[in-house]
């Protein structure tokens, strides 16, 4: 049978932002647009039976943010087609969602190649009547990362005090921030990495590394009402003591070499007066007291508690042997990173694939398979003839 259209066939291109107050709620408190453009691809009058093709195309504009999906709102750009059909008469329509990514170079942050270094002094009580104090500093190699590149942490503990502290703890912290009736932020751990604790009158140095995931870009530029920022913060919960550093995910890496992170400079450590029994204590302990940093070992690492064999093995692990000894016929490729939370990943280009994530909003296609240019895209019927196509990425 033939379609009467009652006035035309339209596309439209929009691109918008919405922020809501309740997690995963419709109702949205707070919107803005990038971007909303109308096509009409017939005119009034009569469609045959058959199959029809109409092209079109729209220009994107440079300041369209990349596509972002939280609990608290989302970033979507979307292309949508309506039949129109004589009165009393229902519409017909499809849409279907494209993803935008706006790369960020990390190159154009300011400061971005200066040393991300930071330190703290607490002072504590123990024992009812002694005192003591820790110093923490926390520095890594780079203050800016892409994804799948490693992040290497360093973290230096002066123990001045005859109490063993607490395990230190490194975690990298994603904050989303909306901006809806008042500012709404959303918090959570990305990666998690425990080290041991250090003993009374020591100096200790731990180094590990954290891969950075498939992550959303920071800041989201372009966007008022979503900002996305990460943390690396190391702490101790006794005595507490916590150093945060901020941390810059983008998509072009940053061109400076990396270097060891060092702490900063600053003056020699101060041995504060301890009554005549810590003194002993301090004596009894010969030449390790306040001497050369020992390295504390890694207690346990997120990104370790390994998924199913088939997704590989984080890089710098011992690769596994057979029982007989013999070496392993072929490493595992890394990792790269189950997707984390309920954001929209994108995965940089390189040998290991991403894993595919958990998340149950909307996910975009994995673009690197694709053969563009030299795939086409999908026809009209295909784009409008799927159950449901706004859930149906390409894959």
């Amino acid at each position: 049978p033939s379609w009467t259209l009652g006035t035309a066939i339209r596309v439209t291109c929009t691109g918008s932002c919405r922020v809501s107050n309740k997690a995963n709620d419709a109702a949205w408190v707070a919107e803005e647009g990038y971007f909303n453009s109308a096509l009409s691809l017939a005119d009034k009058g009569s469609l045959p039976a058959g199959e029809h093709s109409f092209p079109f195309q729209f220009l994107l504009p440079a300041t369209a943010p990349t596509s972002f999906e939280g609990p608290f709102g989302k970033i979507v750009h979307q292309v949508r087609a309506t039949i129109d059909t004589p009165r009393f008469s229902k519409d017909h329509q499809c849409s279907r969602v494209f993803y935008i990514l706006s790369p960020l170079n990390l190159n154009s942050i300011p400061d971005i190649e200066q040393p991300n270094v930071a330190s703290t002094t607490r002072k504590f009580s123990y024992k009812l009547v002694k005192t003591g104090s820790v110093v923490l500093t926390a520095s890594t190699d780079l203050r800016g990362y892409v994804v799948g590149q490693v992040l290497r942490l360093q973290a230096d503990i002066e123990n001045q005090s005859g109490k063993d502290t607490s395990p230190v703890v490194a975690s990298l912290l994603q904050k989303v921030s909306y901006k809806a009736k008042r500012w709404i932020y959303d918090v959570r751990t990305i990666a998690e990495v425990e080290g041991a604790s250090v003993k009374a009158w020591r100096r200790a140095q731990w180094q590990e590394q954290i891969l950075v995931p498939a992550l959303p870009q920071s800041a989201l530029p372009g966007c008022s009402l979503i900002h996305v920022d990460y943390y690396l913060q190391v702490s101790l919960k006794t005595p507490e003591a916590i150093v945060t550093l901020p941390v810059f995910i983008g998509n072009i890496a940053v061109n400076q070499v990396p270097l060891s992170p060092r702490p900063g400079p600053g003056p020699p450590p101060v041995v504060p007066s301890a009554p005549p029994q810590e003194e002993a204590e301090a004596v009894a302990s010969g030449p390790h007291f306040f001497s050369d940093p020992v390295s504390l070992s890694t207690k346990s690492h997120s990104q370790q508690q390994q998924p199913p064999a088939a997704f590989g093995s984080v890089p710098g692990a011992p690769e596994p042997h057979p029982p007989d000894g013999s070496p392993a016929p072929h490493p595992l490729p890394p990792p790269l990173c189950i997707s984390t939370g309920a954001t929209v990943p994108y995965f940089a280009e390189g040998s290991g694939g991403p894993v595919p994530t958990t998340s149950t909003l909307i996910l975009p296609p994995e673009y690197s398979s694709w053969g563009y240019p030299y795939e086409a895209p999908p026809s009209y019927e295909q784009s409008c003839g799927s159950v449901d196509p706004c859930l149906t990425p390409r894959s």
